[in-house]
């Protein structure tokens, strides 16, 4: 009787969970900024909220149509492998057994065991183990546009409206530190989840994202106050 041993691994989780972390980020810090940097040029409340409105809008759009684009060229990628690859087996499939069995050994396996598992597992499923140990492609990693697409717009709009929101109920005078401080929190609340979901230290990567937020908040607050003086 086969032994089934299962075990939860976070690989499963990289491309859902990029998309989402990329999009919550970048909905966080970009919208952020943008209301920082309208705020420090004098607007007025009324206006710092259309132009955080329409970054949120626009970005959420953005993220959806530039996820959906990258992912699915890399699905064409790996829908012309496997055509290929479909060709090769049906034409060479001795040279593609030979091929199979040289990958095992490369990975530490002698030849005749090499050679008893790639018959073996192309007997099973030729085109499936070429694409998982020649191709690198699977199930769990496999190019999913749609579901990154939503993923990324989703995550994008929540981000954004955390500032916004922030933004909206704040006083005119403590807009600029209220959006500032809580972004900063949003973005390490954000980096320390991706970091447990992922499996790394959640002190780390909270540093990284509240690191690079507030230099680019900084800046763009910074265009702001300059522009605005000059205006």
């Amino acid at each position: 009787m086969p032994i089934r041993h299962k075990e939860r691994h976070r690989i499963g989780r990289i491309g859902w969970l990029r998309a989402a972390v990329l999009g919550a980020n970048d909905g966080i810090l970009s919208t952020a900024s943008l209301v920082l940097g309208v705020a420090t040029a004098h607007a007025t409340h009324s206006s710092v909220l259309v132009a955080g409105v329409a970054g949120l809008v626009a970005g959420t759009m953005s993220m959806a149509a530039g996820e959906y684009v990258s992912v699915h060229s890399q699905a064409d990628t790996e829908r012309a492998d496997l055509k290929r690859e479909r060709v090769e087996l049906k034409t060479n499939d001795k040279g593609e057994r030979a091929e199979l069995a040289a990958i095992y050994v490369g990975r530490g396996l002698d030849l005749p065991l090499a050679k008893q598992v790639a018959e073996q597992l192309m007997a099973h499923d030729a085109l499936g183990a070429h694409a998982r140990d020649e191709l690198g492609i699977s199930n769990t990693v496999a190019a999913r546009p749609v579901q990154a697409a939503l993923a990324s717009a989703a995550s994008f709009a929540a981000g954004a409206a955390m500032p916004l929101l922030v933004a909206a109920l704040a006083p005119v005078a403590a807009l600029i530190p209220l959006v500032a401080g809580t972004s900063l929190a949003f973005l390490a609340l954000l980096g320390a989840l991706a970091a447990h979901t992922g499996g790394a230290g959640l002190a780390t990567g909270a540093l990284r994202v509240t690191f690079w937020g507030a230099l680019a908040m900084a800046v763009t607050a910074g265009v702001g106050a300059l522009f605005g003086t000059v205006a």
